[in-house]
């Protein structure tokens, strides 16, 4: 059992959270907390394998937190969620190691994915490494919706990491507008990595026809 803990200003949405985790085979919350201190305080309690970690808390930026998550205890792993869609905070938290990055809003299927993923990635570290294909084997998941093959030149990695976030999060399919709106950058920006994501088969595209003009696409992640 991957026991968990929910870390979010809103007692509300931290109980939402909750109700989501405790869906998921395998995983039980132990606690919430709704700041920094409150969760500093639960992980010396509590002792969870797995920090649910929302960025915007009251007393402090979840970002300068997770090395006091980890100074209590080491093997702490952290899952971010937030709405904190700037490129700067995602690469922050690659940095930092975190196992995902999942922005607000989102529903049941998508945490549910990560958490299994989590899971996965959890059980497949060995106990001995006999050749590099191991070690491969145990990095080759990393993250859901992290993009990563080459990317075509002038396309950046956070950017692509960030539109596919918003897509996978999108409760319906998305245009290329709507998108650019959440990632904040410009429509056709978002419309060069949408369509990259179309010719590596990681999005689907659809045509929505209006009264006039040409149909406008629309993109949703594939499962």
């Amino acid at each position: 059992m991957i026991t968990v803990l929910v870390v979010d200003d809103d007692f509300m949405v931290a109980r939402i959270h909750r109700s989501f985790v405790d869906r998921v085979d395998g995983y039980q919350v132990v606690g919430t907390a709704n700041s920094g201190e409150q969760a500093l305080t639960a992980i010396d309690e509590l002792q969870p394998d797995l920090v649910l970690l929302d960025l915007y808390l009251p007393d402090i930026f979840g970002l300068d937190l997770i090395a006091q998550l980890r100074a209590r205890k080491p093997d702490c792993d952290i899952l971010v969620i937030t709405a904190a869609r700037e490129a700067e905070a995602v690469r922050g938290a690659v940095r930092q190691g975190v196992v995902n990055y999942l922005l607000k809003p989102f529903g049941f299927e998508d945490l549910r994915s990560r958490l299994q993923e989590y899971a996965r990635r959890r059980t497949s570290v060995l106990d001995t490494v006999t050749s590099q294909a191991d070690v491969d084997r145990v990095l080759a998941p990393n993250r859901p919706g992290r993009v990563t093959t080459r990317l075509p030149k002038g396309l950046s990695q956070e950017t692509a990491d960030l539109v596919a976030a918003a897509v996978r999060a999108a409760v319906t399919n998305l245009s290329a507008a709507e998108c650019a709106e959440k990632v904040g950058i410009s429509r056709v920006s978002a419309r060069r990595y949408l369509e990259y994501f179309c010719s590596s088969g990681q999005v689907d595209v659809a045509l929505r026809y209006g009264t006039t003009g040409r149909p406008e696409r629309r993109y949703r992640w594939r499962a």
